[in-house]
């Protein structure tokens, strides 16, 4: 990589990412805007979001706590709880129609048949007082028309294919009698039940053990390929989605701050804050060292800082961060080769990726 200022590279479109893409992507969100009316003042919670997906793809979408992510998903299925929260800008294109200037009956079509969220908290997600069985039944009750024996045989089919064990005898259980993990492969199923060209994964692995999240990522991975969906993977850890997702995009304060093919970022992270997470993951050849922690919090969303969001927390923070927003620069090769799909939204992106 070359070593001139960040602030002369080219911008790059987020959207690019570096897949063939012959019809188009299959989801493509442009500039989006979602913003929460409160007492306290006006929060911006996504700021001109773009990234796509195309089918039989994975894109991991990264930060912390508040920084937008899950706020983008909600937007995406068309759950914000307005009031508060509001879509003040941008495009939710899905097979190229705007979802955002659906009514309200057409975009709960395209919720329940072409498109599906897992949540994190399997527990809270599932209804207590029905049968996982009859949940799932629902679906095909609800969708398709099934009668009450067909929906009860699919229910069944469904538990068999994301492994759930003695699926016949445990298709009349209910949602405390199974464990977390199961809970959560249950979710998944109910997800998969109408066969949806997009599913997003919020957070999927929450709460469970490391080995059960492994199982549950494998899952995903292997019906995502099976029925060659566009996957959207919610996360705040890096270590979850190395061997699934094909591209990341990395959000901090509600914009994007780098995308990159998943071996791209993991092998040389070009923004401080991506850098950030992924020294902050435990090592097996650090044993006994101190975990990394990146300094400070994120920033309350009614009183972002001027300039880079970030610049408070970064050690590479200088005066034009704390006066200009980043746009995403294109990250390029030492000879100046464009590096396909990958962006940054640092000034200093080239010290940072030099910066090993």
């Amino acid at each position: 990589m070359s070593s001139d200022d960040g602030e002369s590279a080219i911008r790059i479109d987020p959207r690019d990412s570096g897949a063939p893409t012959p019809d188009g992507p299959l989801l493509d969100v442009r500039g989006l805007h979602v913003e929460f009316r409160t007492r306290e003042g006006v929060a911006t919670a996504v700021n001109g979001v773009d990234y796509s997906v195309a089918a039989g793809e994975t894109l991991a979408v990264l930060g912390e706590s508040g920084s937008g992510k899950s706020v983008t998903a909600q937007a995406i299925m068309g759950i914000l709880d307005t009031p508060p929260g509001y879509v003040t800008g941008g495009e939710i294109l899905f097979k190229g129609r705007d979802l955002l200037k659906l009514g309200a009956e057409e975009r709960r079509k395209v919720r329940g048949e072409q498109m599906a969220m897992i949540f994190q908290d399997a527990l809270s997600s599932l209804n207590p007082v029905h049968s996982v069985g009859a949940q799932l039944g629902e679906m095909y009750r609800v969708h398709r028309g099934a009668s009450r024996k067909d929906a009860r045989a699919k229910a069944v089919e469904l538990m068999d294919r994301v492994r759930i064990p003695a699926a016949k005898e445990r298709v009349n259980d209910y949602p405390h009698q199974f464990s977390g993990g199961m809970r959560q492969r249950i979710m998944i199923a109910m997800a998969l039940a109408l066969e949806p060209d997009l599913i997003i994964a919020d957070e999927p692995t929450t709460a469970l053990d490391v080995t059960v999240q492994a199982q549950v990522m494998d899952l995903l991975a292997e019906l995502q390929r099976e029925y060659n969906m566009g996957l959207i993977l919610i996360t705040h850890d890096l270590g979850v989605v190395a061997d699934v997702a094909d591209k990341i995009a990395v959000m901090y304060a509600g914009r994007i701050v780098e995308t990159a093919p998943v071996k791209e970022l993991y092998a040389n992270p070009a923004h401080p804050y991506s850098r950030g997470l992924l020294d902050s993951i435990p090592r097996l050849d650090q044993k006994g060292q101190e975990l990394y922690a990146i300094k400070g919090l994120p920033p309350n969303l009614l009183r972002i800082p001027p300039g880079c969001a970030f610049n408070p927390r970064c050690p590479r923070a200088q005066d034009i961060c704390r006066q200009e927003v980043p746009t995403l620069f294109e990250v390029t090769e030492d000879d100046g080769t464009p590096v396909q799909g990958r962006g940054s939204a640092c000034f200093f992106w080239k010290e940072t990726v030099h910066d090993v």
